[in-house]
């Protein structure tokens, strides 16, 4: 048989047999899709593209699949889904940065993790700046989903740093779409949450390597609620309430503000690493002890807060050269390392001991900030006054992140948009993750507070959802803030490229793209 009918003809048997489901990064019992016939994993853009040409002849779904960044069942649609895996299709190319120049560029596949490009640039004295995310999200993946890094001074949506991005269409075929910001195609594929097809090559911006400092300050609550929070974030080349997730603390009424800028390549030695989300087996075992009795009792819970704000309060960095421990701030690195980092050697990540989360994710814009930070306060005063103390039940608090303004029209940073709201200043991000219970019903204590949070939030202010860090009920509730003329030209642009529909997913389908 030809090639491409032998596909058809192996998608249309899998079809017949009963489907699965397919998970998050945090394993069985967290599904991201619920009705999938077959996983391909691929192996070259070309096989990626002759994967989809059958599943459209034999009218399948299709969705790229990752699991770096995707905590609920929003990754496909409900219909049966051949998922596409593309961490094999990693191929890193064409580096172009003449000596002296300011910047140049890189082509990655669709596969390409920023922990696979750092390592690669940085051999080669390159970074890609700020446009940057975590260690174990593909390139592919992230540009989708609108992901970025936290900073209000420099672009720090990954799409930002994109120059020109490969993406298989509906039918099969590899469209390239070059940086154009008067091109509703380029708005589209900015933030294209994989409704345009799967995207399979991206031209990435580069610049010289740079060594950074981070540095930490702990604030008491009123002095941010009541402060300058733009004052605050703006002047450094990244800042947040968010030491690489430490936080704010609402038990302790606390904030951890960190910040970040370069220094002179010659002026230290010092290489720090960051740690993100590692953990040892013992640290695991013992906090995932805590946090389950704290289903039940409350006082596990504000015990726990009070050790992670203490763990949190030194450095999280280790000497990349030597693996020790580094504990007084400032702590200088390349980069990568200090910006973002992965992690330690001897450790594994959290989700890998059953550290499982629940996420809610929002972003407002930053003229609201204290706003918005006030009500949350608001509604964690006002379980206190009904005698029920509510904490901070994740390892690292309650993340505040800041976005540079970036148009497009599904962004989370996007501006000019028809809620007559101010983002051209950028926008904050509220993001509340939670320890998931591994014991009962899962529910968390008091489990109520946590979907109150989310619809105040929603119906009170002009906020947008994070793509994968949110429930159905999130994305329908959130929906009526996005703006109707983003969402229209969106769909116009979906239509050409996917007439069929086979790249849908649940977001689209609340979002009216179908």
């Amino acid at each position: 048989m030809a090639p491409i009918s032998l596909l058809v003809a192996t998608l249309l048997a899998t079809t017949a047999s009963s489907a699965f489901e397919y998970n998050t990064f945090d394993g069985p019992g967290f599904p991201s899709c619920y009705n999938v016939s077959r996983v391909h994993d691929a192996t070259s853009v070309d096989d990626m593209a002759a994967v989809v040409r059958a599943a459209a002849q034999s009218g399948s779904r299709v969705r790229a699949a990752g699991k770096g960044h995707m905590w609920y069942d929003t990754q496909c649609s409900d219909d049966w889904t051949v998922l596409v895996r593309t961490e094999n299709v990693a191929r890193i190319s064409d580096l172009d940065l003449p000596a002296g120049a300011d910047s140049g560029s890189v082509w990655v596949e669709a596969g390409v993790t920023f922990f696979q490009l750092a390592g690669y640039l940085h051999a080669r004295g390159a970074s890609v700046g700020y446009t940057l995310t975590n260690w174990n999200i593909s390139f592919g993946g992230s540009v989708a989903m609108g992901a970025h890094r936290s900073s209000l001074r420099e672009d720090s949506m990954v799409a930002a740093g994109v120059l020109a991005m490969d993406i298989i269409d509906g039918r099969g075929e590899v469209r390239r779409v070059v940086r154009d910001e008067g091109n509703d195609e380029w708005l589209a594929a900015s933030t294209s949450l994989g409704l345009l097809g799967i995207i399979a090559r991206i031209k990435l911006r580069v610049y010289p390597d740079t060594k950074v400092y981070a540095k930490q300050a702990t604030l008491d609550e009123k002095d941010v609620l009541d402060g300058d929070i733009y004052g605050m974030i703006a002047p450094y080349a990244t800042a947040n309430f968010w030491a690489s997730n430490s936080p704010w603390w609402p038990y302790k009424r606390k904030f951890h503000h960190r910040y970040y800028d370069t220094v002179p390549a010659n002026s230290t030695a010092q290489e720090g690493f960051q740690n993100t989300f590692s953990v040892t087996e013992l640290e695991a075992i013992a906090a995932r002890t805590m946090l389950d009795s704290g289903k039940y009792l409350p006082t596990s819970n504000m015990l726990a807060e009070e050790i992670f704000f203490g763990l949190w309060s030194k450095p999280n960095f280790r000497e990349k050269t030597t693996n020790k421990e580094i504990k007084e701030w400032p702590v200088y690195g390349w980069n990568y390392d200090v910006l973002i980092g992965g992690l330690y050697p001897d450790q594994k990540a959290e989700w890998e001991y059953g550290l499982a989360g629940y996420t809610l994710e929002l972003a407002f814009p930053v003229t609201m900030a204290n706003k918005m930070l006030k009500r949350v306060r608001q509604l964690f005063d006002a379980e206190l006054k009904k005698g029920i103390v509510m904490t901070s039940t994740y390892r690292s608090g309650i993340n505040i992140k800041f976005g540079k303004a970036y148009f497009d029209f599904l962004g989370q940073v996007t501006y000019n948009t028809a809620d007559g709201a101010d983002w051209s200043k950028g926008a904050i991000m509220f993001d509340f993750p939670s320890f998931r219970p591994t014991v009962g019903d899962h529910k968390r204590f008091n489990e109520q507070f946590y979907h109150k949070v989310a619809n105040t939030l929603i119906d009170e202010f002009p906020c947008r959802p994070h793509w994968t860090k949110n429930t159905r009920e999130v994305f329908d509730r959130s929906a009526k803030n996005l703006d109707p003329d983003h969402l229209r030209r969106f769909k116009a642009v979906r239509e050409r490229f996917d007439p069929q529909g086979i790249y849908r997913n649940v977001i689209g389908e609340i979002l009216g793209f179908y």
